[in-house]
């Protein structure tokens, strides 16, 4: 990418059409600052040192003291050398001239070297990303200080133009969480009413929100920061990229950036472990597929299934249907014909609740529900329920909303299937719920807790959700 030598934005107005869309100019100044950095330049020592270790070259002058290291250097920018500490024999110090100064850095080796947080193949590379970051931090404090004030992603909305061209938003089919009261005679105060009465109300559509999952990021080449249009300097670990979308900012933009993180298909490895809210928006869809395809096959053909959820297919099918979800996602077959055992699709649903990084019932969420079965108050315990369901992230909610929709149709085969709210209590709660500590002797104490709130969502799935 190009520098531009325009370093204000094109403009702030934007065309509602997509295919309108002009990228931003981006700024170069700071790239311009880079090109101007010193260049880094080594003090060899003039005799062979046997006390040098062999990850280190010519620039290691042995065991010397810091005014003769200043004489070395002689103020020259970008000048260099390590030596061996007096105060501290076996562990070195990188002598380096910036700013008419000697600054001296405790220097580490661990197979790379580092004095801070990055990590360099070479010092020389090292000395060279330090002398660009001194220089551009030097040059450009209150300019650095300021670049986030007016971002382009927020300024030009470039970003929001390419989630625009979906027409169909993952939020359509999702019903926004409504709140209600719980009596003892079993009614909801006004003005809530039940589901029934739902169906005539008008829909609120609401999107779901995702943080960016944003990592240390070494760009090969120039790149510019995607939310303040800014260079992103230094040779390695320039910024940060969203391991999800691809977003590329710098790392101290990243805590400004909203949570409308995008998935790219392209960028998620497989359907299983793989966060919840991550895939629906990569899919674009309100609920995992698994969750729609694993309960559609189970309802065409096995509510009458004796011991079903809690009849074990055989694990080698069931992995066999994960590798095929990871493989082909929504093309998967679990068709009768491919699996006649219903009990492996019901293996497949647990397991992939089982296995989700972040549970349904999300880790900060857990100890609420918890404590809201302990309560000795029916009412109260079904309202403190209700409100936990009201902090779970839209597509925690909508997953768990359906589930328990179709665990409530299950009940309704009891006779057939022997399967009640509390059998599938026991079954679906240590999968739904997990405790942030994967402590064995809190989740054996906590099982009757777990049994019991899936137990109550089941039974009153109607009025919870």
């Amino acid at each position: 990418m190009a520098a531009s030598s325009n370093s204000s934005l094109s403009g702030s107005s934007v065309s509602s059409d997509p295919d309108d869309y002009q990228p931003p100019i981006w700024k170069s100044y700071l790239y311009q600052l880079q090109q101007e950095a010193p260049r880094p330049k080594r003090i060899t020592c003039p005799q062979e040192m046997e006390s040098r270790p062999k990850y280190y070259g010519r620039e290691f002058h042995g065991m010397i003291s810091r005014e003769y290291a200043d004489e070395l250097l002689a103020g020259k920018e970008g000048t260099y050398l390590i030596r061996e500490s007096q105060r501290q024999p076996g562990t070195h110090t990188l002598a380096l001239s910036f700013g008419h100064q000697t600054l001296n850095y405790r220097l580490f080796y661990d197979g790379k070297h580092f004095v801070g947080e990055k990590r360099f193949e070479s010092v020389h590379d090292l000395v060279t990303d330090a002398l660009i970051t001194l220089y551009i931090e030097t040059k450009a404090a209150e300019y650095i200080a300021k670049m986030t004030t007016n971002p382009i992603y927020e300024h030009l909305g470039y970003t929001s133009l390419l989630k625009d061209k979906m027409v169909h938003r993952l939020s359509r089919g999702r019903t926004e969480p409504r709140r209600v009261t719980f009596q003892s005679d079993d009614r909801i105060s006004s003005p809530v009413v039940r589901r029934g009465a739902l169906k005539d109300t008008p829909e609120k559509l609401s999107s779901y929100e995702k943080i960016h999952n944003f990592k240390v990021h070494t760009f090969r080449g120039p790149h510019w920061c995607e939310y303040c249009a800014n260079f992103m300097w230094g040779l390695i670990a320039q910024g940060v990229r969203c391991s999800d979308c691809g977003l590329n900012v710098h790392k101290q933009c990243s805590k400004l950036v909203p949570s409308d993180c995008q998935p790219d298909l392209r960028r998620i490895k497989k359907v299983y472990s793989c966060d919840l809210t991550t895939l629906v928006k990569a899919h674009n869809t309100t609920r995992p597929m698994v969750v729609d395809m694993c309960i559609r096959e189970i309802e065409l053909r096995g509510m009458k299934s004796e011991g079903l959820y809690r009849v074990s297919g055989f694990s080698e099918h069931i992995e066999d249907v994960r590798l095929a979800f990871d493989r082909d996602g929504e093309k998967a077959d679990i068709s009768a014909s491919a699996y006649a055992d219903i009990n492996i699709i019901a293996g497949a649903l647990k397991l992939y609740l089982r296995d989700l990084p972040i549970p349904v019932i999300t880790f900060d969420m857990y100890s609420r529900f918890i404590q809201a079965a302990k309560l000795p108050n029916a009412e109260s315990r079904l309202e403190a329920i209700h409100e936990g369901l009201l902090q779970l992230p839209p597509a925690h909610y909508e997953t768990l909303r359906y589930l328990m929709a179709h665990l409530k149709r299950v009940t309704t085969f009891e006779k057939y299937n022997l399967m009640n709210a509390e059998n599938l209590g026991i079954v679906f709660g240590p999968t739904l719920m997990q405790p942030p500590e994967q402590n064995a002797l809190t989740t054996l104490n906590d099982m009757r807790q777990q049994k019991l709130v899936v137990q109550l969502m089941i039974e009153h799935e109607d009025v919870l959700f």
